[in-house]
């Protein structure tokens, strides 16, 4: 059936499933595990998607959210430098230099509701509603307006699960994504009947199942293989009262979207770049047992910050930098090359490095890495700095993966898709 053309609809809804590869969902709708969704890929198109660089959801939902790229909207990864320094900080929704879908629409006078968008923490003014999601410490500063906050609270609303108390006893896991989901399902009924020109809910279970029993999913002798179809069952439940709910109020499918911000795959090793940098001569530490980065050696050329980044000591932007920018383009171009033949028991490990200028455009690119490093499937980059091997033995079952992340919408908007060109095709909505 061909997908029906775009119409402004003056409404937009989006549901965001965290995590979720386009390969799989694909897959669970064509065995009939999600009907909904099969029904949706009669109705529409589901895309293929490329997420951000690094394929993280701090990069990725920001992406997505300001139709921008770190460049511009200013956010690299979880973590990042303070200036000068190789001390870490962590950024946070404040730090975002770009507007937001929801920021557009407010002040076309439009209002929305958004619940649980990861990397909008503190929540700031919104008109309408703004609920942060991951990596939001404490519902106090994650709601918008405050006011709300109390509802929340009564229906047992619950900002993500506690991935480190479930990693210590996997039983809490279905106890905590269960509760996770129900809290979000109350949210989401209480707010549509709130009025709304643009109405937002993103499950983050998904990405934190991947994480820590993607082996269900691949392996059907898998004990818990049938809880993770029957999770998969319930999420395409929950779309479909979204989109029936959707459907009658607009009587179309257009404006209607579904998307997921990165891929997903198993973990075979985990590869930490800093320790390849050290071993190919590009990074030093004043001690043996180095603590962080802080440590670093004024003669060292890069080093490396989770999950993917390389950064070149430059001397005008760390304090104990030893490269010239005018030797930006060789080193960048030789550890490149270097990298890219690192192989695992015959296996090549990295798929593409990024230089960043081919990933990154606007005024905050010189404050984001030099290098960004794609692997191949299975192979989990790191930064850590206290690792003595190149590859160790992974801490989860999933890792993150860059271009098979997913986009479902009524229209069919081609190939080549990346993250970042959602926020226009809502707007056009409006």
């Amino acid at each position: 059936m061909p997908a029906p053309k775009a119409k402004k609809t003056d409404r937009a809804c989006v549901i965001g499933l965290d995590g979720v590869p386009y390969g799989m969902i694909v897959e669970l709708a064509r065995r009939g595990v999600m009907s909904t969704m099969a029904r949706l890929m009669d109705i529409g198109r589901i895309h293929q998607m490329r997420a951000s660089l690094p394929e993280i959801s701090s990069v990725s939902w920001t992406d997505f959210m300001t139709g921008t790229d770190s460049g511009t909207h200013g956010i690299f990864g979880f973590t990042d430098f303070k200036p000068k320094s190789y001390g870490i900080r962590f950024p946070n929704f404040l730090d975002v230099k770009a507007p937001t879908i929801w920021d557009k629409l407010g002040a076309k006078g439009k209002k929305s509701v958004i619940i649980n968008q990861p990397s909008t923490y503190p929540a700031r003014k919104t008109d309408g509603v703004l609920i942060s999601g991951f990596v939001a410490l404490e519902l106090a500063r994650a709601v918008w307006p405050l006011s709300y906050r109390a509802a929340l609270e009564q229906m047992g609303y619950q900002i993500d699960i506690d991935i480190l108390r479930c990693r210590e006893r996997p039983e809490l896991l279905w106890p905590e994504i269960n509760k996770s989901m129900a809290g979000g399902q109350k949210a989401v009924n209480f707010f549509w009947e709130e009025g709304w020109d643009y109405f937002e809910y993103v499950v983050t279970a998904t990405d934190r199942l991947h994480h820590l029993l993607w082996r269900a999913y691949e392996d059907p002798a898998h004990p818990a293989h049938q809880a993770f179809l029957d999770f998969y069952r319930h999420i395409d439940r929950l779309i479909g009262k979204i989109v029936a709910a959707y459907h009658k109020l607009t009587n179309t499918y257009a404006g209607f979207y579904i998307l997921s911000d990165h891929g997903f795959c198993g973990i075979e090793k985990e590869v930490y770049l800093n320790v390849w940098l050290e071993k190919n001569g590009y990074l030093r530490f004043l001690k043996p047992e180095p603590e962080s980065l802080e440590d670093i050696h004024g003669r060292s050329r890069a080093f490396a910050l989770d999950p993917n980044r390389i950064y070149l000591n430059y001397r005008s932007k760390f304090p104990k930098g030893s490269v010239e920018r005018t030797a930006r383009r060789a080193l960048k171009e030789e550890i490149a090359s270097k990298l890219s033949k690192l192989e695992y028991q015959g296996r090549p490990v990295v798929r593409r490095v990024f230089m960043a200028e081919e990933v990154y455009s606007g005024p905050q690119t010189s404050k984001g890495p030099d290098l960004i490093v794609v692997a191949e499937p299975g192979f989990d980059m790191k930064g850590s700095v206290r690792k003595k091997e190149i590859f160790g033995a992974p801490g989860l079952q999933g890792m993150h993966t860059w271009d098979d992340a997913f986009f479902w919408a009524a229209e069919d908007l081609g190939d080549g898709l990346k993250i970042s060109d959602v926020a226009p095709v809502i707007l056009k909505n409006f």
